[in-house]
């Protein structure tokens, strides 16, 4: 490098271009899937009611928990360790981590289509359903993860775009029938429209084959990232089955049409979560003494801008409420204080988690996710034992900030760690 011709740069300047043009294109893409999803919910709580939108809130929180053990398994270990390597080793890496994925949503759905059946009645019924389209919904996800591994996040959002194109028609027809289960195929059925396509941006092929191979090569991450994964949407699972015991299926509805109000901002809060992780590493490989200021400037705007987007729903009319959420939009309107601080507390510790992952420091992760994941379990059903919904959702909003707290001590710790002994973990195959 030089400073005295004036005739080479610092590359500074296009380093920082490009980590801007990997979140843009992050942030494009999660709008598109928010969107996408925010579109549903939106429908199917004015097309159902409250009683119904529970149902489907149920369905959409286990589809959640199974996402989850799919990124822990097949794409989280990928985004660790294949994030900026040359494209030959991307491509086996994602045909086996797409493989993985498809293999889980083949098991888990047929776990779902058979407890439905047995289960029977509209919440049956709508899990049944959900276990046919879980494995074109989790091949679509590990596309998303995949083109951001390799840097191309133009194409995930080209991708989560054909989802959204394709969910329209499907959105009408199920809009005609009336149903919980209409509406779970056809935001399931439209996915798996977007999971071919994105076969054919990739020009790879889920290797289904290679799935023992890889989650017996990546087992050291996959098994913690696992635990930790369900933990997470596994404490949201027990929170809205306890919540729907406690208070009734109406209240998991009130809570999902708060957390809907959040929509937009979630979608960036979700959309930086998919880059962030690999941008974290990248950080970590070429100035390792930067990745705790990376990380806390991500956690502390994510926050801020969560109190900023709470702050304006407390301004919106009831009028315009209702015409977006409908008859949800009284019950749920009243929750926008305690819900957008439970959004900022994730928020601040997503920058936490991470600076973790991109360490590779999969216990601190894991121990950090176990202790957030009680926390909100024991907050939210706590709150709604002593004050019903409202109380669940103030539970949870305090546990949140403290689950923070914990995953911020953990990345002070490995952080230290790292700097005393730096055990750099780069594959290239």
């Amino acid at each position: 490098m030089s400073t005295g011709s004036g005739r080479t740069r610092p590359p500074g300047g296009s380093t920082r271009r490009a980590v801007a043009g990997r979140l843009s294109w992050g942030l494009a893409d999660q709008a598109a899937s928010s969107m996408t999803n925010f579109a549903v919910g939106i429908y199917v709580a004015r097309s159902l009611g409250l009683t119904a939108f529970g149902v489907f809130s149920l369905a959409w929180v286990t589809y959640g928990v199974v996402l989850n053990v799919s990124r822990g398994l097949a794409t989280d270990p990928l985004m660790v360790r294949f994030s900026g390597v040359p494209e030959a080793s991307w491509r086996g890496a994602a045909a086996r981590s797409a493989g993985t994925a498809l293999g889980a949503g083949a098991a888990l759905g047929a776990v779902s289509l058979v407890a439905g059946l047995a289960f029977g009645g509209r919440v049956g019924t709508a899990f049944a359903c959900l276990g046919v389209v879980l494995p074109g919904l989790l091949l679509q996800d590990a596309w998303r993860f995949a083109f951001f591994a390799a840097g191309a996040g133009r194409k995930a959002f080209l991708n989560d775009l054909v989802w959204g194109v394709a969910l329209v028609p499907a959105l009408v027809v199920a809009g005609r029938v009336g149903t919980v289960a209409a509406f779970v195929l056809a935001w399931g059925g439209s996915a798996a429209v977007a999971a071919a396509y994105g076969c054919f941006q990739s020009g790879v092929r889920p290797h289904l084959a290679g799935a023992r191979a890889w989650l017996r090569d990546h087992r050291d991450l996959g098994s913690r990232y696992l635990v930790e994964n369900v933990s997470n949407s596994g404490a949201s699972q027990l929170r809205a089955y306890g919540l729907g015991a406690i208070v009734g299926v109406g209240a998991v509805g009130v809570i999902r049409g708060a957390e809907l109000l959040l929509g937009p901002f979630l979608a960036v809060l979700m959309g930086l979560s998919l880059v962030t992780v690999a941008e974290a590493a990248r950080v970590l490989r070429r100035a390792p003494h930067r990745l705790g200021p990376f990380c806390l400037v991500l956690g502390g705007g994510q926050a801020a801008a969560a109190l900023l987007w709470g702050g304006a729903l407390l301004l919106v009319p009831d009028r315009a409420g209702e015409l977006v959420l409908g008859g949800v939009w009284g019950a749920a309107s009243d929750l926008v204080v305690p819900v957008t601080l439970g959004v900022a507390g994730a928020g601040l510790g997503t920058g936490a988690a991470a600076g973790l992952r991109a360490l590779g420091a999969a216990r601190r992760s894991l121990r950090s996710q176990l202790i957030a994941s009680a926390c909100y379990v024991g907050g939210g059903l706590g709150g709604a034992a002593l004050a019903g919904t409202a109380g669940s959702a103030w539970g949870v909003a305090a546990a949140t900030v403290c689950g923070s707290a914990v995953w911020w001590l953990h990345l002070r710790s490995a952080l230290r760690e790292h700097h005393q002994n730096p055990l750099p973990e780069v594959r290239t195959s």
